[in-house]
């Protein structure tokens, strides 16, 4: 008699079959989804299941690979002759939690004699095969010594060719034994907030350090000059990234890396690059002059901020408002005055203060170009011959600070000659009451008030005429002038 053994082949065979049903289905899942999220149909914007849309990340490998040739670590030495004396501390450096010890049995001043070695690291990165490398000036200025390693370890001692301060670019070069890689220059005008980028450098001296982010923003002013037009990033910067590419996924450099902000010296997601289109446009110059001609237009401006756009009747805040014009200055000639707020300057649209400096000084100088300007709620148009930057000549843009809760008096003979006054017209702040919405504006005592809403105040009385006549719940414009600076500041008085 044949026992069949209950179950045992139907659980094997059924066991087989379900196991091999799973893997089916996980297979088909697994295949489904590595399928969806291939770049090939990721990068043509396929849809995805339920009607999303899914973007695979980058590959930055071969990009990594392509670049890093380009990319150059700088390393310059700067002498300087040290005076008086210096502290004997622990020579692990003020960290070192045995400092006390080392100050107290060996303490007393150490003498510090002959001069002293100053190193630092940045990167850069080769824009000609004759061994021509882009970086920042911050990296080679004042350097005695300039060495350059390339990505195969050779190093050549290198020369200034031409540098900028005022956007704080430079040229060095080699004498390299052959043709060098040379990285392609993109258009960073043509550059969108969250595109994937790539930065090269080298970070703490750790060379050729790839990191990839997103561009976080375009057209950042973060104090750095009058020619602020830095683009913002999360691609992780630290120090010794300065100088060195910022690049699209095409492999096309569209910044230099400039900047961090940072509480700890470290990178917090936040770094800024100069627009490589910025860096063209001065090449030809500092290689051919070593230095950069700049446009000039002798105003010194300020933001158009809403409540003094308020005050101007205009319905929203743009342009850059005139707060000085310079005597015998190509702005002066032209006939613009302190009060008009430039909106367009050759053809070009000043959307904020900022946009003006970068433009006029991009403008070949002696150019004849239109000017458009509000004066009195009209458009003016005025004919402007564009004049040469000097060194010593400044463009910035006034503090855009306020005034009314203060305390003001007549410009005596001795009170103008106290505060360097040529004339006693106006009046001056005596007190400001904090908290007040003039305190608020950020008036300051010692402030000349020359005019209100657009009318000139010789004296109190007038003074007092012009606050009384102002339009209730309306800003009340103020023009004043503060040690050699006039500006305006707009003031809402809390009534």
């Amino acid at each position: 008699m044949n026992e069949k053994k209950p179950w045992s082949g139907n659980v094997s065979l059924k066991g087989a079959a379900l196991v091999a049903l799973v893997s089916l289905v996980v297979g088909l899942g697994i295949s489904g989804s590595l399928d969806w999220l291939s770049p090939s149909r990721a990068l043509i914007g396929e849809s995805a299941p339920e009607g999303r849309t899914v973007t695979a990340l980058p590959d930055f490998v071969a990009l990594a690979k392509r670049m890093k040739p380009v990319v150059v670590n700088i390393s310059t030495t700067q002498v300087s002759e040290s005076r008086g004396q210096q502290e004997f501390g622990s020579p692990f450096g003020d960290d070192d939690p045995f400092n006390d010890f080392w100050r107290r049995f060996f303490g007393g001043p150490m003498p510090r004699g002959g001069p002293q070695r100053q190193r630092s690291l940045g990167s850069g990165f080769i824009i000609d095969a004759d061994g021509s490398i882009l970086t920042n000036n911050h990296v080679v200025e004042n350097a005695q010594k300039i060495v350059v390693k390339l990505s195969d370890d050779q190093e050549y001692e290198a020369k200034v060719v031409g540098r900028d301060t005022k956007t704080d670019i430079a040229i060095i070069k080699i004498n390299a034994k052959a043709a060098l890689t040379a990285a392609s220059l993109g258009d960073s005008d043509h550059l969108d907030v969250g595109e994937w980028v790539v930065a090269i450098g080298n970070p703490f001296g750790l060379d050729s350090t790839v990191t990839s982010g997103i561009v976080s923003a375009k057209g950042r002013h973060i104090g750095q000059g009058p020619y602020d037009n830095f683009i913002q990033t999360d691609a992780s910067i630290n120090p010794g990234n300065s100088g060195g590419p910022l690049i699209n996924l095409r492999g096309e450099v569209i910044g230099i890396n400039t900047a961090i902000f940072s509480r700890t010296g470290g990178n917090m997601g936040i770094g800024f690059a100069i627009p490589i289109n910025l860096a063209k446009e001065l090449l030809p110059q500092l290689r051919g002059k070593g230095k950069v001609t700049r446009g000039y237009l002798g105003v010194l401006i300020q933001k158009v901020t809403p409540e003094i756009a308020e005050s101007l009747g205009m319905d929203r805040g743009y342009g850059a408002l005139v707060a000085n014009v310079s005597k015998d200055g190509p702005a002066d000639k032209a006939g613009v005055k302190v009060g008009d707020v430039i909106v367009e300057f050759d053809g070009k649209e000043v959307k904020d203060s900022g946009d003006l400096p970068i433009i006029v000084a991009r403008t070949t100088v002696d150019k004849k170009v239109r000017m458009k300007v509000l004066r009195d709620k009209k458009e003016v148009m005025l004919n402007v011959a564009v004049g040469e930057l000097k060194d010593e000549e400044v463009v910035a843009s006034a503090p855009e600070k306020g005034e009314l809760g203060m305390t003001v008096q007549k410009v005596t003979p001795q009170l103008a000659e106290n505060l360097g006054l040529d004339k006693t017209d106006g009046v001056v702040v005596t007190a400001v009451e904090p908290g007040s919405a003039a305190d608020e504006a950020g008036i300051r005592r010692g402030d000349v008030i020359v005019e209100v809403d657009r009318k000139p105040v010789r004296g109190v009385e007038e003074y007092r005429k012009a606050i009384a006549g102002s339009r209730k719940g309306r800003g009340v414009l103020f023009l004043v002038r503060r040690g050699e600076s006039t500006l305006f500041l707009a003031l809402k008085p809390q009534r």
